[in-house]
């Protein structure tokens, strides 16, 4: 029977532009955004466990957020929750998994996935994993799923590549990260430009390979850690290790430099759940496009994303394009496209104290 890939489902992030939903104590891979009874990062382990045994995953988080991994995936076993204790980005988080993965099976090939992903035609997203997995076969090959992109967001980053009508992988030409949106649209225009989704493919010695070539500061600390990894002073390491490594992502830090990543073109229906905005466009909407998640009155509004306890009435007049959104003890009224805004908007409030984040 061919092997398993381990599945390592990131779960770390702080979800700011999904403030005040989102809060540093329960960031938005911990909630049921869609109103379905799962979180996002329930879904994505039910995307996988559907395909995947159980024993094959690993989810990587943040210390502080340990208890809620196992509230919601109770069928993970304490070796599978792996704990980073400080924000190192996704090269860390990554790194975490592979060197850890190395002890557990030298052989393995992984496949690295974000927690807060909507995927709607799973069957032809299974079939991407498995041409990417075959593609992984190769010594060294770096792949990542990329998604045709419909049109010129600027939300997502971009991959181009090199079309080889003659294999299912595609040599990766280059990354841009968050275009504006002419240049967006000259992405989309050209036919070989596909959304950056985040998710990964590779052999964990490719992988493994790549970090001590183009991060060697990075690769020495877990390799000098390797022998404390399954065993009751990987904790210990792991502070003295993340007081070390830089914060990097995995694209910046090895994608972006690597003459072996490959893309695998997806067409399955997908989102990257970054934004309220990305969420409006998934919601059901009214004859004037707002979405009502309130008990609300709105009169010459349209394009509203509207989220409120029903214990208030909301009343709503002469607003277009505005996200007005409340939780405990915060109230949210902003423009709903501009989530670059949310940064911002958090390092003030954190100045107004930090019950508020």
């Amino acid at each position: 029977m061919k092997q398993q890939p381990y599945i390592v489902i990131l779960a770390g992030g702080l979800g700011i532009k999904f403030w005040p939903q989102s809060r540093y104590s329960k960031p938005k891979q911990f909630l049921d955004l869609l109103g379905i009874g799962r979180t996002l990062l329930q879904m994505t382990y039910d995307r996988f466990i559907s395909k995947y045994p159980l024993e094959r995953f690993l989810v990587v988080t943040n210390k502080k957020y340990v208890s809620l991994v196992k509230e919601q995936l109770p069928e993970l076993l304490p070796h599978q929750i792996l704990v980073e204790p400080l924000r190192r980005n996704t090269a860390a988080s990554i790194a975490l998994a592979s060197y850890k993965i190395k002890n557990l099976d030298p052989k393995a090939k992984v496949v690295v996935s974000p927690s807060d992903q909507l995927i709607f035609n799973e069957s032809v997203f299974y079939q991407a994993i498995d041409q990417a997995l075959m593609a992984a076969e190769t010594e060294h090959r770096l792949l990542t799923i990329g998604i045709r992109p419909n049109r010129p967001d600027t939300s997502y980053g971009y991959i181009q590549y090199v079309e080889n009508n003659h294999s299912p992988e595609q040599k990766v030409k280059t990354f841009t990260e968050k275009p504006g949106l002419e240049l967006a649209q000259t992405f989309l225009d050209s036919g070989d430009f596909v959304w950056n989704s985040g998710m990964f493919v590779w052999k964990n010695i490719s992988i493994i390979n790549a970090f001590e070539k183009y991060l060697p500061e990075l690769a020495e600390v877990f390799e000098e850690g390797s022998s404390y990894f399954c065993t009751p002073q990987e904790e210990e390491f792991l502070r003295k290790a993340y007081s070390l490594i830089k914060n990097i992502s995995i694209d910046h830090g090895v994608l972006e430099r690597s003459e072996s990543v490959y893309v695998v073109l997806g067409d399955f229906g997908w989102s990257d759940l970054g934004s309220w905005h990305n969420l409006y466009e998934h919601k059901n909407k009214d004859k004037k496009k707002n979405v009502l998640e309130a008990n609300a009155l709105l009169y010459d509004a349209e394009n509203c994303y509207v989220q409120m306890s029903d214990d208030k009435l909301v009343v709503i007049q002469g607003l277009k394009d505005y996200l007005i959104s409340e939780n405990g003890n915060v109230l949210l009224i902003c423009k709903l496209r501009e989530e670059d805004r949310f940064r911002e908007f958090l390092t003030d409030a954190k100045e107004k104290g930090g019950e508020f984040l």
